[in-house]
């Protein structure tokens, strides 16, 4: 099968409201550039599928030891505490363990879908999304990880009349980046720190190709709505003086808008699940300080909202 027409992707959701206009299924691909020290997705950063051990959903070796008899390369042992350990060296990764876990305390993030699979899945909800004015989302992980995948997605949910969006931190080649805005009808796109060595830092990668990719987005693409994120970051850009620098970047457009996300920490299990450790282990924002992003939030609305 041609690999224009399957990719990776590691879960469908539905319901959301959050991720672009009226209720959307948000299709999570696999692959990211970037290593967010605070990632709420740590399963969506490398483009293979993985293997994930949830320890609280194991029946204990007391009652189960289906994934011990059933490893062919003898990767996986029983513990002190009677759970599982999965042994890096020996695991190749097929997977046969999760296929045969009877409580998915093993699971697999990421299986390689086609085109036509995912669209059939998204279409499910089309009741739902001609009642809100909503539709397909894609996101990640980086959706452009994968940009022939992405833009056969959207292409394939405009020939189905289904509305779409992305979700995209924006490091990837303009020419991806601009092939895939030609059949979406919102765009999602973060600009997590102004100061290019505060955003390598951070992310693991410089922000000017972000920036340039932004700039370059509001010219060719005047009619386009553009909702430009910034996750705010305890002890990463939680202040007032980095959320106005990135106001002040942002083109002043009657098509774009701003919004800050508080940061969270519900994705921090899937770090243990995957064996990683969570580099945010024990911080938290300041419980005041979205008070006090928040109005320069709406001042920066205003003026792109009457430019």
């Amino acid at each position: 099968m041609s690999k224009l027409n399957e990719g990776i992707v590691f879960n469908i959701q539905n319901f959301s409201v959050h991720d672009g206009a009226g209720i959307r299924t948000i299709v999570f691909m696999k692959g990211c550039p970037l290593r967010c020290a605070w990632c709420s997705n740590p399963e969506s950063q490398k483009m293979k599928p993985q293997m994930g051990y949830n320890p609280g959903k194991c029946l204990t070796t007391d009652k189960c030891t289906r994934c011990i008899r059933m490893c062919p390369e003898g990767a996986i042992s029983a513990t002190e505490d009677k759970l599982i350990a999965i042994d890096p060296e020996k695991c190749v990764q097929c997977h046969t363990c999760a296929d045969n876990c009877a409580s998915d305390a093993l699971c697999v993030y990421g299986k390689t879908m086609t085109v036509g699979a995912v669209i059939d899945e998204v279409e499910k909800e089309a009741a739902f999304y001609a009642r809100s004015g909503g539709g397909m989302t894609l996101s990640g992980g980086e959706a452009l990880s994968q940009p022939e995948f992405a833009l056969a997605l959207l292409k394939e949910a405009k020939k189905r009349r289904i509305k779409t969006a992305m979700e995209t931190c924006g490091y990837a080649s303009y020419e991806d980046l601009k092939a895939v805005c030609e059949f979406l009808d919102e765009l999602i796109i973060d600009i997590k720190a102004h100061d290019d060595e505060k955003h390598k830092k951070g992310t693991g990668v410089s922000n000017r190709r972000i920036l340039d990719n932004i700039k370059c987005l509001v010219d060719d693409f005047p009619n386009l709505p553009i909702l430009v994120r910034t996750p705010i970051i305890p002890e990463f850009n939680d202040t007032i003086e980095e959320i106005q620098s990135i106001i002040d970047f942002i083109p002043v457009r009657s098509n774009i808008s701003y919004e800050l996300l508080p940061y969270h920490r519900m994705g921090q299990p899937k770090y243990a699940y995957l064996g990683m450790e969570f580099p945010y282990e024990g911080k938290a924002l300041d419980t005041e300080i979205m008070g006090k992003l928040r109005p320069l939030e709406k001042e920066a609305n205003d003026r792109f909202r009457n430019a």
